[in-house]
């Protein structure tokens, strides 16, 4: 039985890959950076053919580093936003860009189709609301804008899905990208009155496969760029969320797991399926598992836009600089790509409030962190409204590696968060799936030996009180900003 598994997470801001030994664990890993594309305002787009060169590129560079021949390698799985839309063409390639799942520009047809769907209780029926995230108003956008584009598609995909097909796959959905979609119900099963409102022929989505199913080989085009051994088993990942809370040692009822990638997303371990409107429903990788979650439009994504507003001055002399900042003298509210969870308004507009001439870079740098953070507790509190007990909180993603951000967490939600060492996120969920999948692991408890959480991050007293007063301002100062932001938005949309 093969030692080695790839896996590979389609990011907002990045695709990273890891080489993953089931003896060892990680012995190396790629990263690339992608491009995300905002045209119009609440657009969010990307290029998957970027998201393939970097796959093959970074493959390259794994084997390359590692020395481990290609023939030891048993599988590889994806991950990756979800649920992102991509129509692909009868020879599979995409036709355009992919809408990832913060692309807010179906807002209209959201009021309108759940204007249709009034007699279905969506949440109970689908396990989320339908929101900007739901694929449903993306294909009546389609419709309505880019009638061409779907008509040239032969199936409708998330991220990670056409990542697979293109390596080899056969056409598939992964079992998470169905669930949010709001196509199917939380049994796994079509919708026809939501296919129907949203003009989606059924034939045009392709089978649910669940994590861990074998759905093809590695072409012998793709091996031939990448290295590896024509006919290498392709498996199903999962959603990149879920795979990183899988990967961060989220398991029991109550773990629960603050993200901090490219967008923000957080996560809480349930034995039975708990819907909300204003929250998602993940199935867990582990059979029976669920995981209610929410997730932000915006994360590291506002971060890096701040970044390049202000000339490119690197994160590290950022965090250095923000230090020396006080906690919440300016409030942000970061609602520049408009809200997913919990507010679901796609005409929410970004916003620095308490500024001064004495401010400087680091004072709205900071405001920028506080306001993820901020935006998180909102959901620890949607949690609790709900009666989830709340457990061990673990930290991760490319936003954990700041001891600052991290910090203000742990102030911010009042609790001490274990970062998870060394962890490369949901690339690592995706290679132990393919491991299971394959037999390289007996079963899914046998990942949990691949985990390490570091000390805990431990909160401030005085900053906890002063966030406590500062996040109930945030909550008014959103309240009172967001009729603005409506009229701007519906303004400059004519």
């Amino acid at each position: 039985m093969s030692r080695y598994t790839i896996g590979i997470d389609i990011g907002t801001t990045g695709t990273k890959t890891v080489l993953f030994d089931t003896e060892r664990g990680i012995v190396a890993q790629a990263s690339r950076e992608a491009t995300l594309y905002s045209p119009n305002a609440g657009w969010a787009e990307a290029d998957p053919a970027q998201w393939l060169a970097n796959i093959i590129d970074s493959i390259q560079q794994l084997l390359a580093e590692s020395s481990v021949d290609a023939s030891e390698i048993g599988a590889l799985a994806t991950s990756g936003m979800v649920p992102a839309v991509i129509l692909v063409g009868d020879d599979g390639a995409p036709v355009g860009r992919a809408l990832l799942q913060n692309d807010a520009r179906a807002n209209d047809q959201v009021d309108r189709l759940a204007g249709q769907l009034t007699d279905l209780d969506l949440v109970a029926l689908t396990g989320s609301a339908l929101t900007q995230q739901s694929v449903a108003p993306t294909i009546r956008w389609f419709h309505e804008n880019r009638p061409e584009d779907l008509a040239a598609a032969r199936f409708i995909v998330g991220s990670y899905d056409w990542v697979l097909m293109a390596l080899g796959a056969e056409p598939h959905v992964e079992l998470n990208w169905a669930l949010e979609s709001g196509l199917f119900t939380i049994a796994g099963e079509p919708v026809p009155q939501v296919f129907a409102a949203a003009g989606l022929d059924a034939d045009l989505v392709p089978p649910v496969q669940a994590p861990g199913s074998v759905v093809g080989s590695v072409s012998a085009s793709i091996a031939e760029r990448t290295g590896l051994r024509t006919g290498t088993t392709l498996v199903v990942g999962g959603a990149d969320h879920v795979l990183s809370a899988f990967a961060a040692g989220v398991e029991k009822h109550g773990d629960w797991l603050v993200k901090l990638g490219g967008a923000g997303d957080i996560l809480v371990a349930s034995d039975t399926p708990i819907v909300d409107q204003r929250l998602y429903l993940d199935a867990h990788p582990v059979p029976g598992r669920w995981l209610p979650n929410g997730c932000m439009a915006t994360s590291g994504s506002l971060i890096r836009w701040y970044q390049g507003l202000i000339g490119g001055e690197s994160l590290a002399q950022l965090d250095i600089e923000a230090t020396e900042s006080r906690p919440a003298e300016v409030l942000c509210l970061p609602y520049f790509l408009g809200e997913k969870s919990p507010l679901h308004d796609p005409d929410l507009r970004g916003t620095f409030a308490g500024l001064h001439l004495g401010n400087t870079r680091a004072d709205l740098y900071r405001s920028v962190l506080e306001a993820i953070a901020f935006g998180f507790r909102h959901h620890v509190e949607v949690f609790r409204d709900m009666g989830i007990e709340l457990g061990r909180v673990s930290i991760t993603n490319g936003g954990s590696k700041s001891t600052l951000w991290k910090q203000i967490h742990s102030e911010v939600l009042g609790t001490e968060m274990f970062p998870v060492v060394d962890h490369p996120g949901a690339s690592l969920g995706a290679a132990l799936i393919a491991a299971v999948g394959i037999g390289s692991l007996d079963d899914w408890s046998d990942t949990a030996r691949f985990i390490t959480l570091g000390s805990p991050v431990v909160p401030d007293p005085h900053k906890v009180e002063i966030y406590d007063r500062a996040y109930l301002e945030w909550r008014e100062l959103g309240a009172a900003v967001a009729p603005i932001s409506h009229k701007l938005a519906r303004r400059t949309r004519q």
